[in-house]
């Protein structure tokens, strides 16, 4: 199994809900190899419930994740801290959905939920928390309390970061940070279009079904990080034809 723990189906917080883009997606993840993805949007994009509405209506939900023509799709959420940086939870249908209740009046740069508040709600929904691109320079992570940090089930190795970074930099740096903090690291796309799938993800032996068992896989290490050779291609593609999408976007 493939799996691909940071992605989303928009091409940003402003496009609005697009079925047909969806199903788009669905299908190139498939064909870049991909059997699952955890669907990480952002939690102050454009009419966020509308996501779940439409995957309700047009897809069923097994277990704890949708089947979006073949492939699974776990719920999820990427968030904002008061303190910058971006923290990724994955749940089910009705935590993510709960979660984003309960951030409704921190959804501006000024009332961002605190790293413990968040942490905090996570755990009382038994979410996967994994920090995002810990070394972004617009939303880094090493910079937070390592007893908040260590409370993460995994650490982030972000596609788009191994792109503009550099893929040992970016390995290295992620690799130390998880070593201190005795965190495993997983492997993110970070996609915003289909191009970019593939460009890293997570192979396992595991058939995962739910979060306790994405936990597992994680926590016992059954898996392995994979970095493709088209990477730099994937991501490079990928941003030019969403900058290109992204202007033609009518809000």
């Amino acid at each position: 199994m493939r799996i691909d723990f940071h992605t989303h189906m928009k091409l940003s917080k402003k496009a609005p809900f697009d079925l047909a883009f969806v199903k788009e997606m669905a299908s190139e993840a498939k064909k870049a190899g991909l059997d699952a993805i955890c669907l990480t949007e952002h939690f102050n994009t454009l009419r966020f419930d509308e996501i779940y509405e439409q995957f309700d209506r047009h897809f069923p939900y097994v277990d704890h994740y949708y089947d979006v023509n073949g492939l699974k799709v776990f719920p999820g959420v990427e968030v904002d801290i008061q303190e910058t940086g971006h923290i990724l939870l994955v749940g089910t249908r009705e935590s993510v959905l709960q979660l984003h209740h309960h951030l409704k009046e921190h959804k501006t740069a000024d009332s961002f939920i605190s790293f413990r508040q968040l942490l905090n709600v996570a755990d009382l929904y038994n979410m996967l928390k994994i920090g995002a691109h810990a070394f972004r320079k617009s939303t880094p992570l090493h910079h937070l309390s390592e007893d908040l940090l260590e409370r993460l089930d995994a650490l982030d190795l972000n596609g788009k970061d191994l792109h503009a970074n550099g893929i040992a930099e970016t390995k290295d740096a992620i690799t130390q940070l998880a070593n201190h903090l005795h965190l495993p690291v997983v492997a993110g796309s970070d996609t915003h279009h289909h191009f970019q799938y593939g460009c890293t993800y997570n192979e396992s032996t595991m058939d995962v079904q739910s979060i306790a068992d994405l936990k597992r896989m994680i926590r016992t290490g059954a898996y392995r990080l994979a970095i493709s050779p088209c990477l730099h291609d994937k991501v490079k593609a990928a941003s030019a034809i969403k900058k290109l999408l992204k202007s033609q976007i009518v809000v």
